[in-house]
């Protein structure tokens, strides 16, 4: 645990980072501060914008933040990524937050799936950006990062990484090399339209690989870089090594 420790501190020296004892005591500091600011978003313009990430990490924080008592109906919640499978699938994202986070108080809120009827998330991508683009700003953005530094699902390891980052449309189809599914995925511009975004990362192999982001200006092979280095929208790492 020495050289966890010791990475740790580095990181803190560099950027905003809390560290927490193991996941649950993070998702339940991590559902206080969302749900504070979807309410104050309620009480300035009456409605709330949350874009999530899927995958195992949220389920935790998913269970809390839907058991928060604010007024759910005024908020609107969509996802960050979307694996391109059928939504009663394990490993879609659409279950994870219909079964985890839009249930108790939460069952209220509104929600956009990503997904749609077309066969493929590349014939998808126009059709996803229509469903996107009657939304605002978003309150607060949660994401994830893998092991490769890829967040949402913009893999270094595909073809459209670069674009990902680069484009202006709202959202872009991916197929990563290293990783099962095609998939559809909000791009950088569009998740950096948000006046908060939060990084949820357990786990600790990935200290190393944040650590190195924080090091590296520039996205190169890690597209967590492109949004830790920006300097337009808040960022804060939560990050529980278990």
């Amino acid at each position: 645990m020495g050289r966890i420790n010791d990475l740790e501190q580095e990181i803190k020296k560099e950027q905003k980072l809390d560290t927490f004892t193991n996941n649950e005591q993070l998702s339940e500091t991590l559902s206080v501060e969302i749900a504070a600011i979807l309410a104050q978003a309620i009480e300035q313009r009456g409605h709330a914008y949350l874009a999530v990430s899927g995958g195992r990490t949220p389920r935790a924080l998913f269970e809390k933040l839907s058991r928060q008592d604010i007024d759910w109906h005024r908020v609107t919640i969509t996802l960050a990524d979307e694996r391109w499978v059928w939504p009663d699938s394990d490993d879609s994202n659409d279950k994870l937050v219909k079964t985890t986070l839009l249930k108790n108080k939460a069952a209220q809120a509104q929600f956009i799936s990503l997904l749609t009827n077309h066969t493929t998330a590349r014939s998808a991508e126009a059709a996803v950006a229509e469903k996107l683009a009657g939304l605002p700003t978003f309150d607060a953005v949660i994401l994830g990062m893998g092991d490769d530094g890829h967040t949402a699902s913009l893999f270094p390891c595909s073809q459209q990484f670069s674009e990902g980052l680069d484009t202006s449309a709202a959202a872009i189809a991916v197929m990563p090399e290293t990783a099962p599914y095609e998939r559809i995925s909000l791009t950088a511009s569009r998740l950096l339209n948000s006046s908060k975004i939060f990084f949820h990362i357990n786990g600790e192999s990935k200290l190393p690989v944040l650590q190195s982001a924080l090091a590296q200006a520039q996205p190169g092979k890690l597209p967590i870089s492109a949004f830790l280095h920006q300097t337009e929208v808040p960022v804060s790492v939560y990050y529980a090594a278990a």
